[in-house]
């Protein structure tokens, strides 16, 4: 073990005393030591170890602790440390612009664990809201953790969606008139990216020489019939080779689940894809309905499509209206007058504004004062944006016992209520299950938020049995929502078949904290586009008229 490598251990051990809030002046002497372990002359595993001691800047604890580290290869006191730390904890020492006592900060007042919620929270407006942090704090801990989070090599769809296309026509001008196509999990929606695969009318051997001499393109691995390379920007991108006749076949069965490849393969294995010029044309031949990329995911589907033509999917232009959006009342960034002419101007009905309830103190929660304020607010809007409606609503946090953070007396006040987990994640199915259920069961809860708490890449979601959840939705008439939030997209449309069975209907919500948050909404129809969701079986594709009727007839009379 080198100088550098224990100059190391103690820096670490000094980031996590502070971190865990033990003694300063032990804090201080590790970083000392570190500082002074690094700039040493002499190699100290050529030590003896009764001179380390002597050493200027090295007293007798920590040289006790170097001879460890030098004897057994470990230290102790800094695996207890490291064992006692959340991984995400100590991955957010990588995001620089924040040390120790920052991350202290993240972690023990805003309970984040990790890199992704940090960086959802700065979206919301959150970090700014603690002492220590500023807009101009906030702004770069976005810029870095985007940078950081960019080598990990998976992606958000959003994020793949912004490039794509230009990763296509980059292939394009390079190959000229070959033909390409985007294919894979980015065709068929897929929430996480892992890899974009795209096919190309060429040999793999071709496509390696031209590609070669490429910057910033790095040949990974190399197959038969394709190849992955590593662009700058992390994106892992597999390109398959092929000749003209086999071209659509790629395409196709690269635009398949492996499930629904190897049952169309097996039943319909005489279709020659040479004579296809597209995919529609592909079932055509098999005698099938079109199924769409987006849910050609499990086998049922091949049986659905044989009996009859699928419903027609649903499109951002099927949203009436903006359900669940944040003010600058508690976290957004925008007045409500704001964001309520943003959505008129992008042809909404509606606006359903949801601020933060009075248990989210980081999000600067609504206290009860603030709500009589913010409806008498919303009223005087009312009457100069009509017939444009803004809806009183508010995003009730769930409490440890599956309450509302408000009295029956205050939820009456609203037009809807968003009932959501924020607060203590870290639970098991029977804790999370109770807190839910008994939220639902609530009288006035409207819609039950992002059902699982998960944040993409980030933050897995406290586990839950969705059949139960969609079945006490389906009891007490709560709607579920769809979070369009790229990071959310939750609940997770693999459960959504099972809600339409049960006649639970879905709300594609974008959870925006500002104007731009608006767009999100695309994200979440591609998903309800995968879960087969129609507009009649969507909320927030009610209109105005619809959906006022719907809220008459749910509120407790």
């Amino acid at each position: 073990m080198d100088n550098y490598q224990i100059a190391d251990c103690f820096s670490l051990l000094a980031k996590l005393t502070e971190i865990h809030g033990e003694n300063s002046f032990k804090a201080k002497s590790y970083a000392t030591a570190a500082f002074t372990i690094e700039k040493l002359p002499l190699q100290l595993s050529e030590t003896p170890p009764e001179k380390i001691v002597g050493i200027k800047g090295i007293g007798e604890s920590t040289a006790k602790k170097i001879v460890e580290l030098l004897e057994t290869g470990v230290l102790k006191s800094l695996e207890e440390m490291i064992e006692k730390t959340p991984p995400g904890v100590m991955e957010l020492l990588n995001i620089k612009g924040i040390g120790p006592k920052k991350i202290a900060t993240i972690w023990k007042e805003m309970e984040i664990e990790s890199v992704g919620e940090l960086l959802y929270a700065c979206k919301e407006n959150r970090l700014k809201l603690y002492k220590g942090f500023g807009e101009k704090t906030q702004h770069n801990v976005i810029e870095t953790i985007e940078f950081y989070l960019k080598s990990k090599g998976s992606f958000l769809f959003s994020q793949i969606n912004l490039m794509a296309e230009d990763v296509k026509s980059f292939f394009e001008k390079i190959f000229l008139t070959k033909k390409i196509a985007l294919t894979g999990a980015y065709i068929r929606q897929v929430e996480i990216i892992h890899e974009l695969q795209i096919v190309i009318d060429d040999t793999t051997e071709n496509i390696e020489n031209k590609l070669s001499a490429v910057p910033d393109f790095e040949l990974v691995e190399k197959n038969l019939h394709d190849l992955l390379y590593r662009a700058s920007v992390g994106l892992k991108i597999r390109l398959y080779g092929c000749d003209n006749t086999s071209f659509m076949q790629q395409v196709f069965f690269k635009n398949c689940s492996d499930e629904f490849g190897e049952a169309f393969a097996e039943n319909y294995n005489s279709i020659d894809f040479s004579t296809c010029e597209n995919e529609e044309v592909v079932f055509k031949k098999a005698s099938l309905n079109y199924i769409p990329a987006c849910q050609r995911e499990s086998v049922s589907i091949i049986e659905k499509a044989k009996q009859s033509q699928l419903p027609p999917l649903l499109q951002a232009s099927d949203i009436k209206g903006i359900i669940h959006s944040h003010s600058n009342w508690s976290d957004g960034s925008f007045t409500i007058e704001e964001m309520a002419k943003a959505a008129i101007e992008k042809g909404f009905e509606y606006l359903v504004i949801s601020d933060h309830s009075k248990t989210a103190f980081y999000a600067n929660g609504l206290q009860e004062e603030r709500i009589k304020e913010q409806h008498i607010y919303v009223d005087e809007l009312n009457k100069q944006l009509a017939p444009f409606k803004i809806f009183k609503s508010i995003e009730s946090d769930i409490l440890n016992d599956g309450n509302l953070d408000y009295s029956n007396a205050i939820l009456s006040t609203f037009d809807l209520v968003i009932a959501s987990v924020h607060s203590n994640l870290k639970m098991s199915e029977e804790k999370a299950m109770m807190r839910l259920i008994n939220a639902i069961e609530n009288p006035y809860t409207t819609i039950l938020g992002h059902m699982t708490g998960r944040l993409l890449l980030s933050r897995k979601g406290y586990p839950v049995d969705h059949k139960k959840i969609i079945d006490s939705c389906a009891a007490n008439n709560v709607v579920i929502e769809l979070n369009a939030h790229p990071s959310r997209l939750d609940m997770d449309w693999r459960y959504i078949d099972y809600a339409l069975e049960k006649n639970v209907l879905i709300s594609i919500d974008p959870d925006a904290h500002s104007l731009d948050g608006f767009d999100d909404i695309r994200y979440g129809v591609l998903m309800a586009q995968k879960a087969m969701v129609g507009k009649e079986n969507n909320l927030s594709s009610f209109g105005l008229k619809e959906l006022e009727a719907f809220l008459m007839k749910k509120k407790p009379v």
